[in-house]
């Protein structure tokens, strides 16, 4: 059994600190779905069709939880406890980021500066990542 074990055996072990090779994570995709929630906010306050204003917030709503998802992988598989340990506020940044696109935020609003304030947080996440980037 040993012998079989031996055989089988993985032969060397590979250990990465992110899912895929590093290149992969990037806040821009949180950004763009941001981007895109307050030009329909904008577009909503401007439009008084009944129709345009529902699909506006059908759409909103779902670019809002593309925002929660792509911050959720960066905060759960590309930053690692240095990260944290370097940058105390990033819990706290991630969570105030993920609602403010939450119900709490741009998914409960139609207010452009509800999706400007979000913004700004993708924005202080993105510094922080670069950086570590460049670490």
């Amino acid at each position: 059994m040993r012998l079989l074990s031996r055989i089988l055996g993985p032969r060397l072990e590979a250990t990465a600190h992110c899912d895929l090779p590093c290149g992969v994570y990037d806040p821009a995709q949180a950004r763009i779905e941001a981007e895109s929630i307050k030009a329909i906010q904008e577009k909503y306050q401007a439009n008084q069709d009944p129709e345009f204003r529902q699909r506006a917030i059908i759409i909103k709503e779902q670019r809002a939880e593309l925002v929660k998802h792509h911050l959720w992988v960066l905060w759960t598989d590309y930053f690692k406890p240095p990260h944290f340990e370097k940058y105390p506020q990033l819990h706290e940044l991630f969570n105030n980021a993920t609602k403010a696109a939450g119900a709490a935020g741009v998914k409960g609003s139609m207010d452009p500066a509800k999706g400007q304030e979000l913004l700004d947080l993708i924005a202080q996440i993105d510094k922080i990542f670069w950086e570590t980037k460049q670490g």
